[in-house]
């Protein structure tokens, strides 16, 4: 696996904003880009290791409630099967080797642990639903359970906010545990294009292209729920509403922060922590 140098991004791959490819003198700046892979096998062991560190990065944040969350990605060669993590295992503890392959019906096809049933069911629909998505998290957060149970959106009250406008899907119904395939395609259905879904009452998903992204989206939509209903909070007290950033500016600023790389990106200072304080997530 080899990194490759900011000095070349491919041309599909901006910079985040605000990152500089050269120095004074027009020398190279290094910047963590996304790994190349000499075989499928080192790629497979890559993500099983990043979505391990996910887990542990979800259990740092307080996203972890009992048996309840899951993050998911391919495994390289058999795209129609994905990692999971175990049904009852606390995500401060995940390994590589922990994880569990299934297929696209929920078969478990590696590994010898129970898988949430609702992972299944929701996940498996995700994935189906959208080709392009590489990884998908859902979590129990605190905030983003409370703006579940509004009827609300994700609105453009900050920069970190603007990474979601208009790109959050609403799942308006509630109808108990996601145990019905037909109720994860209803949910896939709901997410369409965009990097995350409100579901309501239950709480939210995000997706990307790599685990990184995937995990960054969801955190960052926790802490951005955090913020927008303590803005209101204040805001009740002021008498006066939170002030919104504009359709344009929101919409430049989404450019800015709100495209894979940038989720890629924000992941990977987290990686580089929990991967070197915690090495036993290569186990």
């Amino acid at each position: 696996m080899t990194d490759r140098p900011a000095a070349a991004p491919v041309a599909a791959t901006p910079l985040p904003a605000g990152a500089a490819s050269a120095d004074a003198a027009g020398r190279p700046l290094r910047m963590a880009m996304p790994p190349e892979f000499a075989s499928v096998e080192e790629e497979r062991a890559h993500r099983k290791a990043k979505l391990a560190a996910a887990f542990r990065m979800f259990s740092r944040a307080g996203l972890d409630e009992g048996v309840a969350g899951h993050i998911t990605v391919r495994d390289p060669a058999a795209p129609d099967t994905f990692w999971v993590n175990p049904f009852g295992m606390h995500f401060s503890m995940v390994r590589s080797s922990d994880l569990v392959r299934v297929d696209e019906s929920g078969a478990v096809v590696e590994g010898d642990r129970a898988v949430n049933g609702a992972a299944i069911a929701i996940h498996c629909a995700v994935h189906a639903a959208r080709p392009d998505v590489q990884a998908a998290a859902h979590a129990h957060g605190p905030y983003g359970k409370t703006l579940s149970c509004l009827e609300t959106t994700i609105e453009p009250l900050t920069q970190d906010a603007c990474a979601f406008y208009e790109d959050v899907g609403v799942y308006d119904r509630y109808s108990g545990v996601v145990l019905d395939p037909e109720e994860g395609r209803r949910i896939g259905a709901a997410l369409g294009p965009h990097k995350a879904v409100i579901l309501r009452n239950h709480g939210m998903l995000t997706v990307g292209a790599s685990v990184d992204s995937a995990a960054w989206w969801f955190l960052t939509l926790e802490r951005t729920a955090q913020a927008q209903l303590a803005a209101y909070a204040a805001a009740a007290g002021l008498g006066s509403p939170p002030r919104r950033i504009g359709p344009e500016e929101a919409t430049v600023t989404r450019g800015q922060v709100g495209y894979e790389f940038a989720g890629w990106f924000q992941f990977q200072p987290i990686w580089e922590r929990i991967s070197r304080d915690q090495p036993d997530l290569f186990d």
